[in-house]
């Protein structure tokens, strides 16, 4: 029964982010709004995801609140997957090349590239994207009664190299791929700043808890009575 209130929980949040995203760019055009409506949806997920084992760290009595982790990751993965759907489909129309960033000369009558930073940037979110959806299936207890508790975390591990691709992936379309000197000044997007202070702000909760982890696994050893050795 709470797996299932975390489930439409966070299904509901979810899809009021998607909605708030998309009237917060109601002048962009419709396939940009929406995309970057659960782009934006999936990145606050995952970055929930990952704040959550940091504040446990920090904050023990926290600990109710780190089953939530499964579910956020998992509306993540489909969040990120329609994200995926809508870019592939509605801007680069299924075309790998175009994808990638490469775009069809007519006078070369060849693909000759166009985007430096566009093609990497996609093929890093979609790195990013093939871990997080099996990260998603393997979200339940019947995975982990499958692999068992040591290879099930193993597997889960995973989740920070998620993380690192899709902060790359996002930095370059918040900051970068949209300030072409060629192209006409985009509309101005509302929650850049958002996005970048929620990730400084996830990324020094972990390196504050590595920190007092690493600090208590000290005071630990240093607890632990040592058996002088005989060696005459």
């Amino acid at each position: 029964m709470k797996t299932l209130v975390r489930h439409l929980a966070v299904l509901v949040a979810a899809a009021v982010a998607v909605l708030l995203f998309g009237w917060l760019r109601g002048e962009w055009d419709p396939m940009h709004r929406w995309n970057r409506a659960f782009g934006d949806t999936a990145f606050i997920l995952i970055a929930l995801t990952m704040a959550l084992g940091p504040i446990v760290a920090l904050l023990p009595r926290a600990s109710p609140v780190l089953p939530w982790r499964r579910e956020l990751g998992i509306y993540s993965g489909v969040a990120a997957t329609v994200h995926t759907a809508i870019v592939f489909i509605g801007w680069f129309g299924l075309d790998l090349w175009r994808l990638s960033g490469f775009a069809f000369h007519p006078t070369l009558q060849r693909y000759v590239l166009a985007e430096h930073g566009l093609g990497l940037a996609n093929w890093i979110g979609l790195f990013a994207l093939v871990p997080a959806i099996g990260l998603a299936l393997i979200s339940n207890d019947r995975a982990f009664a499958l692999f068992g508790p040591r290879t099930w975390k193993w597997l889960q591990s995973a989740a920070s190299a998620v993380w690192i691709l899709v902060v790359l992936h996002a930095g370059y379309f918040l900051l970068m791929h949209f300030l072409h000197y060629h192209r006409p000044d985009p509309p101005a997007n509302p929650v850049t700043w958002f996005v970048v202070g929620l990730t400084l702000s996830v990324q020094v909760l972990r390196w504050c808890a590595t920190y007092v982890v690493w600090q208590r696994a000290r005071r630990s050893r240093d607890k632990t009575p040592r058996v002088a050795l005989d060696v005459t």
